[in-house]
């Protein structure tokens, strides 16, 4: 093909749009809530799963394509294609068409529900018994908690909270009244976080009866405005979310800790950039409220039902009901690899892989543990990125710390939304000695690396782990995730140098084993499928697998067309965002995509190469973005233990063969299921039939 016809053909709808393709991935996170298949409760906390990603999905990626607009820019070449105002619109559109298919869905569980016993009610359909049960727990537990706001006569409207519930309160004023000078007054309830937003109620024999905590406050409206002549009373919940790009002072005289400490707090005051309302609302109090709070035509106006902050619902109560739940799977022991006697003996003599949750996290607290209170381990160094909200990891290290070890922590106190967490930790394990460094300036660090430093005969030997996942005990629960054990010292090394590169980072290092980021991995992918179409070209096998989290540089998918139109198949599992345009003759008409959604979140990566007949393997922490390749620091570790190299093919086969819950990717997705006439494989089910297969044998 002609230098020319390539460019022809690359010029118009190369890309999907990135935040386009994001929603197409939280529709799959819905269609989860809609599957029949899947357990009642659990579809109700999927529910809660597409509505949290939407909160950070306008804090976030909603708030960049309105400053784009603001600055007065069209962002196509950005935006891939797409002006940023035309984006805006569109996301709304979408946003309010998905809002409306969650409601749907949200009715069709609730009467599912009533069928197994089970009723969430409102305030109008309270008895007697009930009343009694709310208003004292109003009371006791809700009254003391409540923040309440008289608006209708302020000069200066209240700075809404960032992504908190409110209670728009409207009151028709009696004429007996004098209190206020106008017939309508309007008040604002904050909705408590503190307390559980479902309240569980006494049962009724064999039915089971629970309120949200918005509808307790509605039915207890007169406890708290009694003082108040009013003829008629309503509340409709409104919510507000900002933007929440963090904004760092520069202030040389304050800690790195203080600047992001008070960065995390002013989010809270953030440009606003999406206002949902209950659609029932009355006209005059919505116009009210808008005019009040200054939003504006660049904001993202969306008529919600009566529950806004349905993220709730993954929180959602079990009941005791473990019919309409998934069933709870036992993490499995690697094969080998006993958590009794000594981790380190053992990863001495071989290398072993871990993947959760089908197998045991406790490998990497007992790694740890160990290495704590064994009096030859004279040091240990650690990313940390998401720590768990009690976190074993984090009093390992305080504990090694108190055992005389060197003990050194890169945490990450950017990691979006868990800010605060990260200080916490940050400030417990300073205060007891730990080293901490604060990163790379102008990089994140989001490799997942630990190593520690072990005197054996008179010498230093190292051990390693290395993971596609964060180093967090609560999410190894639910996300899956390759982690590498290993005493290889040409890995160990150049492990230490990335650690010592986040010491010294004006020294760039060099690698021979690993690819790191910023400074390598763009070019060494390059030079990976230049060799798949070299192969190719040359009649040798070629082939590349990748399993991702995203897929959206423009640049790496234009060198995956390449490879494409050289012939070399490319399989891709991306679970969220995929740009690339799968199937278009004459640019991806080798490539094929799917999406995995299903009761675990998808979340390693892993690059196999065919590399004519020699694979190469890769587990690493990047997915293929901009930021992971360019702004971050990131590890890809190369896989040489030829059993691990095996199974990495099998578990990717596995998932690459899913007929259950693969969705298929592609240019106008409809997250259409993959369907075909072959056994039934629904791969993460599989996957554990996989690791107990490999216990018995």
């Amino acid at each position: 093909m002609t230098e020319k016809v390539e460019k022809t053909l690359l010029v118009q709808n190369q890309y999907r749009n990135r935040e386009l393709s994001w929603l197409q991935f939280n529709a799959r996170v819905l269609q989860e809530a809609e599957d029949e298949s899947v357990p009642l409760i659990e579809r109700l906390r999927f529910l809660g799963i597409f509505s949290n990603n939407l909160d950070e999905f306008f804090k976030v990626r909603y708030a960049t394509v309105k400053r784009i607009v603001e600055a007065g820019k069209g962002g196509r070449s950005f935006l891939g294609g797409i002006s940023a105002k035309d984006l805006l619109e569109e996301i709304t559109q979408t946003v309010i068409q998905q809002q409306s298919t969650s409601l749907n869905i949200l009715r069709k569980i609730q009467e599912e529900l009533q069928k197994k016993n089970i009723f969430i009610i409102n305030e109008t359909e309270v008895t007697p018994a009930q009343g009694k049960f709310i208003s004292d727990y109003f009371i006791r537990t809700v009254s003391p908690a409540l923040v309440t706001i008289m608006i209708g006569e302020l000069e200066e409207f209240p700075m809404l909270k960032d992504s908190a519930a409110y209670l728009a309160v409207t009151m028709e004023m009696s004429q007996e009244d004098k209190t206020f000078e106008t017939k309508n007054n309007y008040a604002l309830i904050e909705i408590p976080k503190v307390i559980d937003r479902f309240v569980v109620l006494p049962p009724d024999g064999d039915k089971q009866y629970i309120i949200l905590l918005d509808d307790l406050i509605r039915h207890c409206l007169h406890n708290i405005f009694s003082i108040f002549k009013y003829k008629n009373i309503s509340a409709h919940m409104i919510k507000i979310t900002r933007d929440a790009e963090l904004d760092i002072d520069s202030d040389l005289s304050r800690s790195f800790i203080d600047k992001i400490s008070k960065s995390v707090k002013n989010r809270s005051t953030g440009d606003p950039v999406r206002f949902v309302y209950d659609k029932s609302i009355h006209k005059k109090t919505l116009n009210f409220l808008l005019n009040k709070m200054g939003i504006d035509k660049t904001d993202s106006i969306i008529p919600g039902g009566r529950y806004h902050n349905r993220r709730d619902y993954m929180g959602f109560p079990s009941l005791g009901r473990a019919d309409l739940l998934y069933e709870q799977i036992e993490p499995l022991p690697i094969v080998g690899l006993s958590l009794q006697g000594s981790l380190l003996d053992k990863i001495a003599h071989k290398d072993y892989l871990l993947y959760a949750p089908y197998q045991s996290f406790s490998y990497v607290v007992k790694f740890l543990r160990e290495a704590a209170l064994d009096p030859n381990v004279k040091s240990i160094k650690i990313t940390i990125y998401r720590l768990a909200q009690v976190s074993h990891i984090a009093s390992s290290l305080i504990n090694a710390k108190k055992n005389g070890k060197e003990v050194t922590v890169q945490i990450e106190l950017q990691a979006r939304f868990d800010e605060e967490a990260n200080i916490s930790y940050a400030e417990q394990m300073q205060s007891e000695g730990v080293h901490l460094i604060f990163g790379v300036s102008g990089l994140k660090v989001h490799c997942k690396a630990c190593i520690v430093e072990r005197v054996e005969n008179g010498k230093i030997k190292r051990y390693a782990i290395i993971s596609t996942g964060n180093f967090n005990e609560s999410t190894a629960r639910i996300y899956t995730d390759y982690t590498l054990f290993t005493s290889d010292q040409k890995i160990c090394k150049e492990i230490n140098k990335v650690f010592d590169f986040f010491e010294v980072n004006y020294k760039i290092k060099k690698y021979r084993h690993l690819i790191v980021s910023p400074h390598y991995t763009r070019n060494a992918l390059y030079n990976l499928i230049d060799t798949e179409i070299r192969n190719k070209h040359e009649g040798l096998p070629s082939g590349i697998k990748l399993k991702l989290n995203s897929l959206s540089d423009f640049k790496m998918i234009d060198k995956l067309y390449e490879a494409s139109r050289a012939g070399v198949r490319i399989k891709l599992i991306i679970r969220g965002i995929c740009c690339l345009i799968p199937g278009v003759r004459g640019m991806s008409e080798n490539i094929e995509a799917i999406s995995i959604v299903d009761k675990f979140l998808e979340h390693p990566r892993l690059f196999i190469f065919e590399n004519g007949g020699d694979p190469r393997m890769y587990i690493s922490s990047a997915d293929f973005m901009g930021r992971n390749l360019d702004n971050r620091v990131e590890i890809t570790c190369p896989i040489y233990d030829s059993e691990i190299k095996r199974e990495l093919d099998e578990t990717f086969e596995i998932s690459w063969n899913d007929n259950v819950k693969a969705r298929i990717v592609a240019g106008k997705s409809r997250n259409a299921y993959r369907k075909n006439d072959k056994e039934k494989i629904r791969s993460q089910f599989k996957l554990y039939d996989y690791y107990q297969n490999k216990l018995n044998a």
